[in-house]
């Protein structure tokens, strides 16, 4: 008899979660559970999504509620809740609001999901993901941030875009916290196995690494009244997808790091194997002078934000 299906919660039924629930089902990677504390949009997004089903091919159970006792012994609990940016607002403005929200959903999950991964996409994300491990109480490997699957696939995006290849071919790294102070290591990216140092000119990639580092901004100013949700909710699922099919992937995620990087004691972004116990192993990658100090201006916000967030707690 084939073993049950894996469960996957997703806290936050606006456009991120929403969209989450879009790409997860779609992969069929797991039944899912749709959170939100308004009464009928989950419900109602999460019957939506079931009737296209039978139009794509899919099948995954989809449950919309209110309720977190539908979210029991998820294997993987995706967090999205939480306030949006708007035009003129930096990751950082969101820090107190947000750390309340983030606190109660952890504390709920960890009382329904005692055995789950988190993945925390909620902003300031390294902020928030230290909400939810402290007050969920989970082992540090069991808490995962997304931040860097979604600024390396930014910046692959532009890559391509600038060689005119696919962006199948194109890999690239980034470390440090999410935001404009992330550190992209282009000597580390490819395409095709390629170092784009020899098909990119270095004002062309420098270029590169400052959209990216503003990529969220870039999409807030657009589109005026939220943020972007559809590569967040692609980079949280390829996460959810690493742990629920234990594939050991290679992914640059929010983990915590004690010795490594010398970073003692914070989530920061780095390149992790995640597999079906979380963060399974930190990859420590060799960095120049240069890119030692951006990483370690990066880690310095870091522990900044989580400062101020325990003197407003």
């Amino acid at each position: 008899m084939a073993g049950a299906r894996k469960k996957l919660s997703v806290i936050g039924a606006g456009n991120v979660g929403a969209t989450c629930a879009v790409w997860a089902a779609k992969r069929e990677l797991a039944d899912v559970v749709l959170l939100d504390i308004v009464d009928g949009l989950p419900q109602g997004k999460g019957l939506d999504l079931y009737e296209a089903s039978p139009v794509e091919y899919f099948d995954a159970k989809i449950t919309g509620t209110t309720d977190y006792a539908d979210t029991a012994d998820s294997d993987v609990v995706i967090i999205t809740s939480g306030l949006a940016r708007k035009p003129g607002m930096s990751r950082d403005d969101l820090l107190a609001v947000n750390a309340k929200i983030v606190a109660e959903v952890a504390g709920n999950v960890a009382g329904h999901c005692p055995q789950a991964v988190l993945i925390v996409v909620s902003n300031p994300l390294d902020a928030m993901v230290a909400v939810a491990s402290e007050v969920s109480g989970f082992a540090h490997n069991r808490v995962l941030g997304q931040a860097g699957v979604l600024d390396s696939a930014r910046f692959r995006a532009f890559v391509a875009e600038a060689i005119g290849c696919s962006v199948k071919d194109v890999s690239a790294l980034l470390l440090g916290g999410h935001g404009d102070d992330m550190v992209p290591l282009p000597r580390y990216a490819s395409a095709g196995g390629v170092p784009i140092t020899q098909l990119l000119s270095a004002e062309t990639i420098d270029a590169i690494v400052e959209r990216t580092r503003k990529g969220g901004g870039e999409i807030v100013g657009l589109l005026k009244t939220g943020s972007a949700y559809y590569a967040p909710a692609a980079a949280a699922v390829q996460m959810a997808e690493a742990v629920l099919r234990d594939q050991k992937r290679i992914l640059p995620s929010a983990v915590f790091c004690d010795a490594e990087y010398g970073v003692g004691g914070y989530f920061v972004g780095v390149p992790a194997i995640l597999g079906a116990a979380g963060c399974e192993r930190v990859i420590e990658v060799e960095l120049t002078a240069e890119e030692r100090s951006a990483f370690d201006r990066s880690v310095q916000h870091v522990r900044e934000l989580v400062a101020k967030l325990a003197s407003i707690r």
